[in-house]
């Protein structure tokens, strides 16, 4: 920790490995544990979690994330990897959300309201790797937030 005064800032330079953990000899083409850079247990006294993880093949099993619904908010981002064309994710994932199916080709964010269903979520194909953040702004605990479905 540092700053000045009262207010102080914190760096994260180690995340904690939190969702799927459980699951990490069973995920593949993913990273599982997924990577948790914000959260309370990470940044005493912040109420924001966000976390993420690389997709680099197609992952199995297809869906591991299923339909699931948070409590709170959450910005689920996809991003691409080629400098290039940072717009192209280098994928197609089927979204499910609130009734609807997203087809996901392009880098992009979506805003999910806290208790709208979504889920599954599948990888229709992997060209490049890309990543899958997660981000609950008015929830720091990830046991609370249940990102993904999965819990500690």
């Amino acid at each position: 920790m540092g700053g000045t005064g009262e207010r102080k800032f914190v760096f994260v330079d180690k995340p904690a490995r939190e969702v799927a953990a459980k699951l990490a000899d069973v995920i593949k083409g993913h990273t599982t544990p997924t990577l948790t850079y914000i959260s309370s247990l990470l940044m005493p006294g912040t109420n924001s979690y966000m976390e993420f993880g690389w997709i680099w093949e197609m992952p199995t099993p297809n869906p591991h994330i299923l339909e699931h619904v948070h409590e709170y908010d959450e910005y689920l981002v996809h991003i691409g990897s080629d400098p290039a064309d940072p717009e192209d994710l280098g994928a197609e994932i089927e979204f499910h959300i609130d009734g609807q199916t997203l087809l996901i080709s392009k880098t992009s964010a979506l805003y999910i309201p806290g208790g709208v269903k979504h889920g599954p979520v599948i990888w229709r194909r992997v060209d490049r790797p890309h990543i899958q953040m997660a981000i609950f702004p008015a929830q720091g605990d990830m046991r609370k937030t249940g990102v993904g479905g999965y819990s500690v």
